[in-house]
């Protein structure tokens, strides 16, 4: 394992886009209640050349529905990142750049029974859904090699509200940024992040087309310590009904993680020309071959086979 470079702190804003009509750049944050039973993300992304900015946040947990919000259509924000639509508000703050945000939200959320349903049409129970939380760094900050990309091991604590419920949070969470054209519906990829009962973090992705790999990076951050980049990173998944994962593994150098999908937040991806892409997002539960469990969350983008 390698030492990584600092990322500036100027990086955690907005950056000139480019000139391609998929340039985007987004914002994810996730969060784990310790035992797996409760989880949620949210995702802000722009597409400037494309005049639209994507929202997407959920709560996903034991014995309770999917509730999401997926927007496609938010107008992008002429400054910050303070979106507004109908039935959609969200701020997404800096507070200590690097080491602290602050994300707001109040809307309306769907219900679904069965997460594969946002495949579909969409269409459940209309329930108010909003949160209060912080995402303090806990470590260091990983930037990814040659990519404008970085990843923040993170504790995550505040409050989500749906209808009339109150939960507090308090667990592990992951936040990333990036900027640059990102193509949902040519390359698949697969991107995980988990939180071990020992203090372990670690994170890895690995993008290919087709059979071949094109990119992975990674890292482990041990006990107290600081994101060190993984020399290899190899992955696997085995598909059950609608192309949800029923279980995975990733190796991060000696570091081997089954990887246990608990609750999915999918989300299906059109493409300004129709093309479409599957997108299931899983709170997960991994065990070191070691005997260590931890908590976090798996993303598998699969793009839909052209024709």
């Amino acid at each position: 394992m390698t030492d990584v470079a600092p990322v500036p702190a100027s990086d955690e804003g907005r950056h000139a886009p480019g000139p391609e009509p998929l340039w985007n750049e987004s914002w994810y944050f996730d969060w784990a209640q310790p035992d797996g039973s409760l989880g949620g993300y949210v995702r802000l992304g722009l597409y400037p050349n494309l005049g639209v900015a994507w929202y997407w946040g959920c709560l996903v947990g034991e014995g309770r529905p999917l509730v999401t919000v997926i927007d496609h259509e938010v107008p992008i924000p002429t400054s910050g990142l303070e979106v507004r639509t109908e039935g959609l508000w969200a701020a997404h703050n800096v507070e200590t750049p690097l080491d602290h945000w602050s994300l707001g939200c109040e809307s309306f959320a769907v219900a679904l029974d069965d997460p594969a349903e946002t495949y579909g049409d969409l269409r459940g129970d209309r329930v108010p859904f909003g949160f209060d939380l912080e995402w303090e760094t806990e470590g260091g900050v990983y930037p990814y090699p040659g990519i404008d990309r970085y990843e923040v091991p993170c504790r995550v604590h505040g409050e989500v509200l749906v209808g009339q419920e109150r939960i507090a949070i308090d667990g592990s969470g992951q936040r990333d940024h990036s900027w640059g054209v990102r193509d949902w519906w040519t390359y698949h990829w697969s991107w995980t992040s988990s939180a071990l009962d020992d203090g372990t973090r670690t994170h890895a992705t690995q993008v290919a087309l087709g059979d071949d790999e094109l990119f992975s990076t990674g890292y482990v951050q041990p006990p107290g310590g600081t994101p060190r980049a993984v020399g290899h990173v190899s992955r696997g998944q085995d598909l059950g009904r609608e192309g949800l994962p029923d279980r995975g593994w990733v190796h991060l150098d000696d570091l081997e993680l089954a990887i246990e999908p608990l609750h999915f937040s999918p989300v299906l991806l059109t493409g300004p020309e129709g093309q479409t892409s599957r997108f299931p997002r899983a709170l997960c539960r991994y065990r070191a071959g070691d005997g260590r469990t931890g908590v976090g969350w798996t993303e598998w983008n699969q793009p839909t086979p052209a024709g």
